[in-house]
């Protein structure tokens, strides 16, 4: 199955829906930090496509079956709120996944959270505002959740907005709006005004994990040298150019999910032989609360 199980959990005083996939009995785990707007199932095909680590993700208030809060958040929160999604699954330490708008509250957690982040993936990403913009006509068009909500919409806008094989394979663009679940408005409005002036980049170098940057050759919203500007800021950063766009995990699942599980198993290769098992890092456990 592509999805194991999907769940609501407390977090904290926060609902939270979560999901797992890929191999549910691994020892090792995948946590993905999702994009802007888009519900735990859009990710089912990427998930499916992982054959021997176990994925976990979840719905950022707002998104999915998660509610919305009362007030807006910042990204140091998003990475609080997963911190306590792996408490409640008893993980000390996971792989790190993030895309997009994800990418961006990946950062977070591996900075914030850098014992618990054993190596990093950043696809189609960027480091907030020192970032080269994508194509405006795009850009403005993801102020609004319109896409999630209006299927004809996204089949008539989502070659523009994504690019790559997105561009003609309208069935792709069908599947993909099927799949998901949309934001509520004031979900997603809090997740466009939690990266209003964030950046990573003077914490880069905070981040001991080694980094896989996987960016999009064709990508109108990420233009792809916004990973050669991660990779110039992160300690241990391989950067490579996907021959697609924006969506790349949708249009390539199974290629992008190998190339991750041999990233993290040449990661595991490179370890020292005895690891000390990690617990948390004091005050880290508690997931805090988002208003």
């Amino acid at each position: 199955m592509a999805i194991e199980d999907i769940r609501l959990i407390t977090v904290g005083s926060r609902t939270v829906r979560v999901a797992t996939g890929g191999a549910p009995h691994s020892t090792r785990t995948l946590l993905v930090f999702n994009g802007i707007g888009a519900s735990v199932e859009s990710l089912a095909s990427f998930m499916a496509a992982f054959e021997s680590t176990r994925v976990l993700t979840f719905d950022v208030p707002g998104v999915g079956a998660s509610p919305a809060p009362r007030l807006p958040y910042r990204m140091r929160e998003v990475a609080r709120l997963a911190a306590g999604v792996l408490d409640a699954h008893g993980i000390a330490r996971a792989d790190v996944f993030g895309v997009s708008w994800g990418g961006a509250a990946a950062q977070e957690f591996a900075i914030s959270y850098g014992l618990r982040c054993r190596t990093l993936t950043l696809a189609a990403t960027n480091a907030g505002m020192v970032a080269v913009p994508g194509n405006v006509a795009v850009l403005l068009r993801l102020l609004s959740p319109r896409r999630y909500l209006d299927p004809a919409y996204l089949l008539r806008v989502g070659g523009k907005l994504y690019g790559g094989l997105l561009r003609t394979e309208r069935e792709l663009l069908r599947i993909h709006g099927d799949a998901l679940r949309g934001p509520s408005q004031r979900g997603y409005l809090y997740q466009l005004l939690a990266t209003l002036g964030w950046t990573s980049w003077h914490r880069l170098h905070r981040i001991k994990a080694p980094t896989l940057v996987l960016m999009g050759r064709d990508d109108p919203i990420v233009p792809p040298v916004n990973g050669r500007i991660l990779a110039a800021g992160l300690r241990r950063a391989t950067v490579e150019m996907i021959d697609c766009g924006h969506l790349f995990i949708l249009t390539r699942p199974r290629e992008i999910a190998q190339r991750v599980e041999r990233f993290l198993a040449d990661a595991t290769a490179s370890e020292p032989s005895t690891v000390q098992r990690l617990g948390h890092e004091p005050g880290l456990a508690d997931p805090g609360d988002l208003a």
